[in-house]
């Protein structure tokens, strides 16, 4: 498994700098999915599929705000002022809501990109806040901002609370408490994610997403399994879902489909990996009716 020892330290970094703070950090993207994988082989749990692939690298830090800290801005304050003094710098094209580290003596080689997430548009309805499909705009203005992810319906609901342990920058140890998305939620992310990148060149035509897909299958356990068939009854019925399910049947529901052929092009897949069982998963999740 690859290990990512620079983005570990610029987490607990961060986390280090909100000790006093009360702000609870839900990680997502690929570095979410590789803690996933650490917690369950640490854990020696029992998952749906039995071959799982390597956890891919990033340089991505993919943090996401509850929105009741959007909503009461001033507990962001630390936030807004960790990042700062962490030297990371605006990306002026998506500006207060993503950020970047750069690498040794200010190159490109090696930087972190931080990028700040948040539940659906409607998750802030009524509340005041300045929203559109780019950012919620925290008010009163602390500085940062967030994208919210309209495909994120379930952020909030069974998160699961891990221990963050390592060494800091200043190589002294620490620990903190992060919270993991449910794997249905990181689904519904990486679908759309795929949809999106499927024809990019310049994001690998969406490998990396079909890897990340199989893998949040292959890494559920029992309990996980039961509960995102749970939300898909719930749930079915929902935009979202529907073209969730959309994405499935076009491609992630055959083998010849484009889902599946960007998986099998990527560096990380084997032969050996339980395609038709994933393929049957992700369909069951996300069915069309």
């Amino acid at each position: 498994m690859n290990e990512m020892p620079t983005l570990r330290t610029a987490l607990l970094d961060l986390l280090y700098e909100l000790r006093d703070a009360d702000i609870k950090l839900i990680i997502g993207g690929g570095f979410g999915i590789y803690l996933r994988t650490q917690h369950v082989l640490e854990t020696h749990q029992r998952t749906l599929l039995d071959v799982r692939p390597e956890a891919r690298s990033t340089n991505d830090l993919d943090l996401f705000l509850r929105p009741e800290l959007l909503i009461h801005s001033t507990k962001l304050k630390p936030l807004a002022a960790a990042i700062d003094r962490l030297g990371y710098k605006v990306i002026p094209e998506a500006a207060k809501y993503q950020f970047v580290k750069p690498g040794p003596g200010g190159a490109a080689a090696g930087s972190l990109k931080l990028d700040l997430l948040t539940a659906p548009q409607s998750a802030f309805s009524g509340k005041g806040l300045k929203v559109d499909r780019r950012r919620v705009r925290p008010d009163p203005s602390i500085g940062i901002h967030a994208h919210p992810c309209d495909q994120v319906v379930t952020l909030e609901e069974k998160l699961l609370p891990v221990a963050f342990s390592g060494t800091l920058g200043s190589n002294k140890p620490w620990q903190a408490e992060i919270f993991l998305p449910h794997p249905y939620t990181l689904l519904l992310m990486k679908l759309f994610a795929f949809k999106d990148r499927i024809n990019d060149p310049r994001k690998d035509l969406g490998r990396h997403h079909a890897l990340d897909l199989y893998s949040i299958i292959a890494l559920m356990n029992e309990p996980e399994w039961q509960e995102c068939r749970d939300f898909s009854h719930r749930l079915q019925n929902e935009p979202v879902i529907i073209e969730a399910g959309q994405i499935v049947t076009e491609h992630f529901s055959a083998v010849e489909q484009p889902g599946l052929l960007r998986l099998r092009e990527h560096v990380y897949f084997r032969p050996e990996f339980q395609l038709p069982e994933f393929i049957s998963a992700l369909g069951e999740l996300f069915r069309i009716a």
